[in-house]
């Protein structure tokens, strides 16, 4: 949640009042809004709940741009979150869990678009959503990962482009689910989603 100042250049309580409105507008209106989206997630077909993120324009405009082309393509619903490792990350947005084997999951299509890196200084705190990638720094398409915990050694090394707002509770689920030793979910765990906001 961000926090707003407020100037106390208002004397009576009702002015304060109307004063610190009016302000907030104009602080709101002046500040660039973040583009949200909401993640619909499954487990085996039964419903998770929904996580909800805001992405970075401002630090990560190619991974912004490019995760919101995908959007409204439709391209990640019906992918999983392919990769639960508890205390680490939750990965997904690999076209090849849509309906090719599982050994594939993960390696993603040599045809997709590359999004040059866009290394910033946000940090990969619980909750960031971040661009995952091979060993090129050069090589992120349309994988991400949510951290589920603080990742200082991240930092630097791959590109933070969003953060979850709400539904935390559902990622920590995801990570709780029962995997395989490629930490990949016995049951699909499957996503599908939105545009929250122009």
């Amino acid at each position: 949640m961000r926090a707003v100042v407020i100037s106390l250049g208002c004397t009576a309580l009702l002015g304060l009042a109307s004063c610190a409105t009016a302000r907030s507008g104009e602080e709101r209106s002046a500040a660039p809004q973040r583009p949200r989206y909401a993640i619909t997630v499954t487990h085996g077909g039964a419903p998770m709940g929904e996580i909800v993120i805001e992405l970075f324009p401002e630090v990560a405009p190619l991974h912004v741009a490019n995760f919101d082309s995908l959007v409204r393509i439709g391209f990640y619903d019906g992918t999983a979150f392919h990769r639960v490792v508890p205390g680490f990350v939750i990965q997904g947005g690999d076209p090849n869990s849509k309906d090719k084997p599982r050994e594939t999951w993960g390696y993603g299509d040599p045809s997709q678009r590359r999004i040059p890196a866009e290394f910033n200084d946000r940090p990969h705190k619980r909750g960031t959503v971040s661009a995952a990638r091979a060993a090129d720094p050069n090589s992120a398409t349309s994988q991400f990962f949510i951290c589920l915990v603080d990742l200082p050694q991240l930092d630097g090394k791959y590109t933070v482009f969003g953060q979850v707002v709400s539904g935390m509770e559902v990622v920590d689920a995801i990570a709780a689910v029962p995997r395989d030793g490629r930490d990949n979910p016995l049951q699909k765990v499957e996503m599908r989603i939105r545009r929250l906001q122009p």
